[in-house]
């Protein structure tokens, strides 16, 4: 057997389907598309997803997400904006007073981002791994 005398298995290839052909075919004039109506007409289809004006099951089915409302009360406050401060103890109220936070806020964290050089007490407040650390080594403490 050579390479052109390879041919496809007999009634695997079939001749495609020739519409518009006369009355005779059985797929003259209207091609087998019937009588008007959207999917009669060229570029005509039903969208996807279009349930013939009942309402869409993507429509129907309830949406699904969560936002926190425990992100409405806390805040995140940086050893940067901390050197700013003039005070030897910093607690809640006293970035309220700095306006570092608002009055809504109930509860805050000190996150790593900056440096501090000076020495403070840490009064109340949650403060990371990171900034535990550096707070410490600057001559700070922090009183849970």
């Amino acid at each position: 057997m050579n390479i052109n005398e390879l041919k496809p298995a007999k009634g695997s290839k079939k001749n495609k389907k020739r519409v518009g052909r006369g009355i005779g075919s059985t797929d003259g004039k209207t091609c087998g598309r019937g009588h008007k109506g959207l999917k009669s007409r060229s570029g005509g289809r039903v969208r996807r997803g279009f349930e013939g004006g009942q309402m869409p099951l993507q429509m129907r089915l309830p949406k699904v997400g969560f936002n926190s409302m425990k992100s409405l009360v806390t805040d995140e406050i940086r050893l940067g904006e901390l050197q700013k401060i003039d005070a030897k103890e910093i607690t809640l109220e006293i970035l309220r007073q700095n306006n570092l936070v608002t009055k809504a806020i109930k509860d805050v964290k000190i996150i790593s981002s900056g440096e501090i050089e000076k020495a403070v007490k840490i009064v109340g407040l949650r403060v990371t791994k990171g900034a535990r650390i550096k707070i410490e080594s600057a001559g700070g403490s922090i009183v849970d």
